[in-house]
């Protein structure tokens, strides 16, 4: 039992020391590409057309009470892309097959792509955070909650990267995730407002959208402010990594997709 688990603990560690190694060495289309383009957002969102809006909520201004949308949008879509990317990469070139005959647990295979992606979702949530910084001031609320949120909504994309990995049968089914699931959730979230301005039934099909607890939650970390109650918010993310974590580690026990 100690030989077997000291066998998982070490091909863990070679999982996610390769995801991270394979993160920074190829950090110009990993960690560059999401910096400019929440940069450009702050720039055409934040400065021309939030001086124009001024105070949205808690009197905060427009540029403060996007940040941390912008920043939980960073997350959710680089935690998604590396691991739906990397671990369709893996199974196109029949590596995962090997992974999966050898004695390591299916759950430190599950535990190491997680656990690489969500690193990369933290990277960029950082660089993100730095260069919200230099357009507005943020004073961090509730340390904690900002960092539970967080952890929370990078491990559960990563986990519904790793299924869409799993069933995708060629590249291009890793971009229709993103393009007409991923990016829809995430605009229509709150990243960019507040779930209150809207009228019903709108409200109400906004609250089943799990986006909108992520960016709420991670905002409540920051601001203090949230259109949920941030209970029932890390109660559905919990429920969904709970659930993605059960599905992830079926499919590999069935070997849906992996095994020729």
């Amino acid at each position: 039992m100690t030989s077997n688990m000291a066998g998982n603990l070490v091909a863990l560690h070679t999982i996610v020391r390769r995801e991270i190694v394979r993160i920074m060495r190829i950090w110009t289309q990993t960690l560059i590409p999401p910096a400019i383009t929440m940069t450009l957002y702050f720039v055409i969102f934040g400065k021309l057309i939030g001086s124009r809006i001024g105070s949205i909520q808690g009197g905060f201004s427009y540029m403060q009470y996007i940040a941390p949308g912008m920043v939980m949008m960073s997350i959710i879509t680089n935690s998604y892309g590396n691991i739906s990317s990397s671990f369709f990469g893996a199974k196109f070139q029949r590596s995962i097959e090997e992974m999966l005959v050898s004695p390591m647990s299916n759950w430190v295979i599950l535990l190491g792509y997680v656990t690489g992606a969500v690193a990369r979702g933290l990277v960029v949530g950082i660089l993100v955070l730095l260069i919200a910084l230099g357009f507005t001031s943020l004073h961090i609320a509730h340390p904690l909650i900002a960092l539970g949120s967080v952890l929370c909504g990078a491990t559960i994309f990563s986990l519904a990267g790793f299924v869409n990995a799993v069933y995708a049968k060629k590249f291009d089914d890793i971009a229709l995730v993103p393009t007409f699931v991923l990016t829809p959730l995430t605009y229509l979230g709150g990243s960019f407002y507040s779930v209150k301005m809207l009228s019903e039934p709108w409200q109400a099909i906004s609250r089943v959208n799990p986006i909108l607890y992520i960016i709420n939650s991670f905002r409540f970390g920051l601001l203090g402010i949230s259109d949920v109650d941030i209970g029932v918010a890390f109660g559905v993310m919990l429920l969904f990594v709970i659930g993605l974590s059960w599905l992830a580690l079926s499919l590999l026990k069935r070997g849906v997709g992996l095994r020729s």
